[in-house]
């Protein structure tokens, strides 16, 4: 999202997906205020204040791939810090929270006080409406036991975590759970002061705040959240795959898969879902889509999304591929993406 400027209203908060590392630069630069970034790359390394803005470096590449960064940025003076091993920045209307949970035996424990805590500091700094949410586990697929043990715990610690933050956080936000290629936990997050959200679920596919057999608690998500900006807004959609009624249709076919996940977007996101939920526009199209990542679980398979998504989405929009685990064994594809 490069443009600052929608229907003559100043946009608040948008993002930049680029390929490459991005050299430093001043957080108040001509194109605004960093409010965080997130980089994707061959190694991780601890949240970090980098040039004063918060950097998450989470291990999403191999030495074959193209690397990628996310910046957040704002219109706004931005105040940033460290909260323990967290990383944050705010401008007064919104909030970025990083941090990393170090690889451990059993994680559960470990994820439901990184969650606490990380809630615990969005309500106390009046960040009540959360936005969009990213949860960066290592061995997230589900191959093998050991494997989904680790997913099995994740789900539990973060569902106990939200199970005490309800009443505070209600909804869940857009968010997508994916894997990478080290042990341990990524988390980020943005929110935003109370009344600026919606959160949409989608009709062909089940709530995602509703569970599977087999894979522990409900994800704690919703399919996209809404968030009203200066008079205009943006559409931020959860990591989606092929699922229908809970179930993922065409077994090992990728290019079904991959053209399914965006039919299914192309649903939440049309004038007819988005007006169950009272918003006063058309909707967005699949070639509105920005800021896409698309996870694909084989490497095989990269060239074949690639091609498709190519062919269906814009030239101009912003695209970054991940070869990483996805979190449930029989998807092969998973896509998110922004709109506006």
């Amino acid at each position: 999202m490069n443009n600052q400027q929608l229907g003559g209203c100043v946009r608040g908060l948008w993002s930049e997906l680029v390929p490459g590392v991005v050299h430093s630069e001043s957080a108040s630069g001509a194109h605004g205020n960093i409010l965080g970034r997130i980089s994707f790359a061959i190694a991780p390394a601890p949240p970090d204040l980098v040039d004063g803005a918060p950097h998450l470096t989470t291990h999403m590449a191999s030495g074959i791939d193209l690397v990628a960064e996310e910046i957040w940025r704002t219109t706004l003076p931005v105040r940033s810090g460290m909260a323990g091993d967290a990383v944050f920045a705010e401008d007064g209307e919104y909030l970025f929270y990083a941090v990393r949970l170090r690889p451990r035996s059993v994680s559960r424990e470990g994820v439901r006080e990184l969650y606490e805590t990380a809630m615990r500091f969005a309500w106390v700094h009046g960040y009540t409406d959360l936005v969009r949410m990213w949860n960066l586990i290592g061995g997230t697929t589900v191959h093998d036991a050991k494997r989904a043990q680790t997913y099995r715990d994740f789900r539990a610690g973060r569902a106990d975590a939200f199970a005490a933050w309800e009443q505070q956080f209600q909804p869940m936000p857009a968010a997508t759970v994916i894997g990478t290629l080290s042990p341990g936990v990524d988390l980020c997050f943005i929110a935003t002061k109370p009344g600026r959200t919606v959160h949409l679920e989608n009709p062909p596919q089940i709530p995602g705040c509703e569970g599977r057999a087999g894979y522990g608690p409900p994800p704690s998500c919703t399919r996209a959240t809404y968030l009203k900006q200066h008079g205009t807004g943006s559409l931020f959609i959860s990591g989606a795959a092929s699922s229908l009624g809970g179930d993922t249709p065409d077994l090992d076919d990728v290019e079904r898969q991959t053209v399914e996940a965006l039919d299914n977007i192309a649903a939440l996101i049309g004038g007819y879902n988005l007006s169950r939920y009272g918003l006063g526009c058309d909707g967005f199209v699949v070639r509105n889509l920005d800021q896409v990542k698309v996870y694909v679980r084989d490497r095989e398979n990269v060239p074949v999304v690639r091609d498709i998504c190519s062919r269906i989405l814009p030239a101009y929009s912003e695209i970054a591929y991940f070869n990483v685990g996805v979190c449930r064994a029989e998807q092969l594809v998973e896509i998110e993406a922004v709109c506006q």
